[in-house]
Formats: C-alpha cells, sequence, structure tokens
C-alpha cells in the first residue's frame, strides 16, 4: 500500500514555503511497513493513545533508513551522528485500535544542509487512513548535540 499522488501533493502543497511539488515528490519512493497494534499500545477503551501513534511512525522512518541501509546505532558510534525531531505535525484522522494491522509509509520530501524532511501516512487492515504525520529531523553531532551538515555519503544514501 503506497501514499496516493493526490494524498502527498494535497499535503505538500498546504505547506508554507516548501518547494516541492507533487511531480518531483514524488520521485522519492514511498515505503510501506507492517506493524500490530498490542495492548500496550492502547488506553483503557482499546483506542491507541495518542502518543503512541509517534511510536509507530518513529518505527516507520527507522525501518525506511534500514532500507537504505543507515542504521542510526552505527551513525552515531562510527560517525558522531544523531537526528532529532526538531517538528511533528500530526494529524489523527480515525482512532487505531486494539489488534489492528496497521501499515505506515514514509515517504522524504525535503533534504536540507543538516536537516531531512519526511511525510507519513498510517492504514489500518481496511486500508483506512488513521494519521498522517510531517516531522522535521535534525542532523548533530552526537557528542555535543549541536547542528552540523549532512555528510555527502549520507546524503547520497538518503535519496537512494
Amino acid at each position: 500500500m503506497a501514499m496516493t499522488s493526490s494524498s502527498i501533493s494535497t499535503y505538500l502543497n498546504n505547506q508554507p514555503g516548501n518547494p516541492m511539488t507533487a511531480n518531483n515528490a514524488n520521485t522519492n519512493p514511498t515505503s510501506s511497513f507492517n506493524y500490530r497494534v498490542y495492548y500496550e499500545h492502547t488506553d483503557s477503551g482499546g483506542v491507541v493513545y495518542h502518543s503512541r501513534y509517534l511510536n509507530f511512525f518513529e518505527r516507520g522512518r527507522t525501518d525506511w533508513l534500514r532500507e537504505r541501509n543507515i542504521i542510526q546505532s552505527d551513525l552515531q558510534q562510527d560517525h558522531n551522528i544523531v537526528y532529532a525531531v526538531t517538528l511533528a505535525n500530526l494529524s489523527f484522522k480515525k482512532p487505531a485500535r486494539m489488534d489492528d494491522a496497521l501499515t505506515v509509509t514514509c515517504q522524504m520530501t525535503k533534504i536540507k544542509r543538516a536537516s531531512v524532511e519526511f511525510y507519513q501516512e498510517m492504514y489500518n487492515q481496511h486500508k483506512v487512513l488513521l494519521a498522517t504525520v510531517y516531522i522535521k529531523a535534525a542532523c548533530l553531532k552526537a557528542d555535543t548535540f549541536t547542528v552540523m551538515a549532512l555528510p555527502k555519503q549520507l546524503k547520497e544514501d538518503l535519496i537512494k
């Protein structure tokens, strides 16, 4: 299940100052990952607790990076690089529930000198859109937590 051209276009076109258009945004491939909602993710009503959506989206971004052989622990250990989320614009559409089979999509929408931006969607097993998120993550030096430019090789790996 992939993000539709119309959903990414609508989202990107509504972002102030975002130079991405539907045409060039779709040149960045969308990846999909499957997860299950367990009891630990829900509140007493069997609905996924609001902060847990961010956990599922984080898993999706981590798996998106892994598809490109970018392992965050290796970046930190070998290259002194970590990412910090600086913006999370989360929109809830429908509730995710206990035992739902979730599909989380991830698409990188922009690379800047020292940050990366992603758009993600979450669907249930009935292909109902549950939530969307726009994430901006800054590239930091792991030892000082100061902003740093993305190394050239990392940029190349991100656009694979």
